[in-house]
């Protein structure tokens, strides 16, 4: 999504273990957490196994959180902070990040804290990965991100242990049994009665709505398993290491047909080699072409709602054309 925050990372020697949950300073712990003037310091000092902080640089981003670079003697930490915001949405974040990681493909910053600031907001603390000169290469990162696919599997369906969000959209998550069914209530539904509300666009809600309703030829013959989606990735999130290897950030995970991954792939740039290497892990399945617009009709919406009419015809073509392939 076009309004995250998209920086650089740089990576530091020794890694910390990855704990088998992602340290979260709950609403029990936060006055706790409320009596040190500093807690992102207070950590790095202590659990992040620094003796002293050498430098702290602001880093460039978007327009929704503020992120810096920690420089210590044990390397260097990424701390993105909100000030108006609470801890849940980093929350969502880094447990995406977690899962990302835990998967051993592609690569992705290894979350280490999530808590509350004393003065109201939230941080989270992540590895600082050094990024590249370029993107990488698109074959490697295609097989990738099939293996991430291929390796994240839920037995709990489709849907994810927490809400996230997608910018800054809620995106609903709550665990459903039939993709079709998750698809279009918690994604298509979600977007079309926010444009609803926020615009009274009662075409476009009434429009989708007849789509949603009839999404089942579009999976004839389609066995849909539920994957470890990053969710929202275009450019911004896309990168690479100082080795080449490709790096994705900024998750907006859920588990879902790995199709849906490419949702933003009208500004991803993803070619004929990316494609290619990605469907030998993951090979196609049949209608794959008929559902793409499907999973961009998702971020048109989204798009939509967060930036205004520009992206409604967008939106509306998409549901036009399906409506009229589907005869509803």
């Amino acid at each position: 999504m076009m309004a995250t925050t998209h920086v650089g990372f740089l990576s530091f020697g020794s890694f910390l273990p990855l704990p088998s949950r992602i340290s979260f300073s709950k609403r029990r712990t936060f006055a706790m957490a409320a009596l040190s003037d500093d807690p992102i310091r207070e950590w790095i000092l202590s659990e992040g196994k620094a003796t002293h902080i050498t430098k702290i640089c602001p880093v460039g981003g978007g327009c929704i959180n503020l992120a810096s670079r920690y420089g210590t003697d044990a390397g260097s930490f990424f701390v993105k902070t909100n000030r108006s915001i609470g801890p849940s949405m980093f929350e969502g974040e880094a447990l995406g990040l977690g899962a990302m990681y835990e998967t051993r493909t592609i690569r992705a910053p290894r979350p280490f804290k999530v808590g509350a600031l004393p003065t109201g907001g939230s941080y989270i603390i992540m590895e600082f990965i050094e990024f590249g000169s370029s993107r990488g290469n698109q074959s490697v990162f295609g097989k990738k991100l099939a293996e991430m696919h291929k390796a994240g599997k839920s037995s709990k369906g489709f849907g994810f242990d927490v809400d996230n969000t997608i910018g800054s959209t809620p995106q609903i998550n709550k665990w459903t049994s039939n993709w079709i069914e998750f698809y279009a209530e918690h994604r298509l539904g979600y977007q079309l009665k926010l444009a609803l509300d926020q615009y009274g666009d009662s075409t476009i809600y009434q429009r989708g709505h007849r789509l949603m309703k009839n999404l089942a030829p579009l999976f004839e013959g389609v066995n849909v398993e539920p994957c470890l989606l990053h969710g929202d990735l275009w450019s911004g999130n896309i990168s690479s290491d100082k080795n080449g290897e490709p790096v994705i950030l900024d998750p907006a995970c859920y588990y879902g047909h790995n199709e849906a991954e490419f949702g933003m792939s009208w500004c991803a740039g993803f070619g004929g080699s990316f494609y290619n290497s990605y469907f030998e892990v993951m090979p196609k399945q049949p209608g794959f072409e008929k559902r793409r617009d499907l999973y961009m009709l998702y971020h048109y919406l989204n798009h939509y709602n967060l930036f205004g009419s520009g992206y409604r015809s967008s939106a509306l073509s998409i549901i036009d054309d399906y409506l009229r392939m589907l005869k509803v």
